[in-house]
């Protein structure tokens, strides 16, 4: 394959990374190493640097949609990436003092029991009070979401797309429903856990971000999935820096993962508002047992 071939390919690979990476509120990144590396041969810190600036392009471009449609909760975002960033901080610290295959083990084993208990908790808790949280009061962080099948509903009308209905005279109807957030406190300690595993490991830790915010703050999926996407964008400029200085990212291969992942998160981030929630769970919780099996193989083998 000639060298343009090559980057075509790539391209191409990366407009589904990204589109699923942004539904899931994963990142592209989750997906574009394993491409890069099993399926075109490159060295793996190529493409951890490729995938780094995939990350921030991806979340650049769908945060935006996210916000105005109303899916992201822009103060949980802010209030958790504190958490996030000081694990990140501590995990890169102890990256040299702890074995890497004890590490992949474990966070395979969290991924696995994660997945489980976003199935049992979602058919355990329908039609659940939520708890009431000081911290959830005191910093707003409650919101409302465009179709985030939260349990009780309002109704409001827009111009725009999204999920909702469309009336005889064109006008879209849209099913915006409040929800509460809750226990903060339990969701920032498992986003430090989640920021230094991604130090540690130098992975992203949105397959731990989606189900801290739905299984202890009870956020609505499509809101964590969002509100995920938001957060990495940051995480990942972070890390971008030190992959720039190091010399691991190369302009072309970049670009490439970068342009393919824009237009995947452009067109993830549409299908976010139409995609249904079971299905959305469906998908996310397959993917979330892939990438365990990954990280359980590389810790075993």
């Amino acid at each position: 394959m000639s060298p343009l071939a090559e980057i075509v390919a790539i391209t191409a690979v990366c407009v589904a990374s990204g589109c699923l990476g942004s539904l899931l509120g994963l990142g592209g990144g989750t997906f574009v190493v394993p491409i890069l590396t099993l399926a075109f041969g490159l060295d793996v810190r190529l493409a951890i640097g490729a995938s780094v600036i995939s990350v921030v392009a991806g979340s650049a471009a769908a945060s935006p949609r996210y916000l105005d449609e109303g899916f992201a909760n822009l103060r949980v975002a802010v209030t958790l990436e504190v958490a996030t960033v000081s694990g990140a901080v501590a995990g890169a610290l102890l990256a040299g003092h702890l074995g890497a295959r004890t590490l992949y083990t474990v966070f395979g084993v969290v991924l696995a029991f994660s997945a489980v208990q976003m199935l049992r908790n979602r058919q355990d808790r329908a039609g659940a009070a939520v708890p009431d949280d000081r911290i959830a009061d005191a910093l707003s962080l409650h919101g409302t979401g465009t179709g985030t099948g939260a349990t009780s509903t309002s109704t409001g009308t827009s111009s725009g797309s999204g999920a909702g209905t469309r009336t005889a005279a064109g006008t879209v109807v849209r099913d915006v429903r409040p929800y509460r957030v809750t226990r903060t406190a339990t969701g920032l300690t498992m986003m430090t856990a989640a920021g230094a595993v991604s130090g540690l490991l130098g992975i992203g830790s949105g397959a731990m971000k989606v189900p801290a915010m739905d299984l202890a703050m009870r956020l609505p999926l499509k809101v964590s999935t969002a509100t995920s996407n938001l957060m990495i964008g940051v995480t990942g400029a972070a890390s971008a820096v030190v992959y720039l200085q190091r010399g691991d990212v190369v302009p072309a291969l970049a670009g490439a993962v970068a342009l393919g992942t824009v237009v995947g998160a452009h067109l993830g981030s549409r299908l976010l508002a139409v995609v249904p929630v079971g299905a959305l769970r469906v998908i996310f919780l397959v993917v979330l047992l892939v990438i365990s099996v990954q990280m359980l193989l590389r810790g075993l083998a």
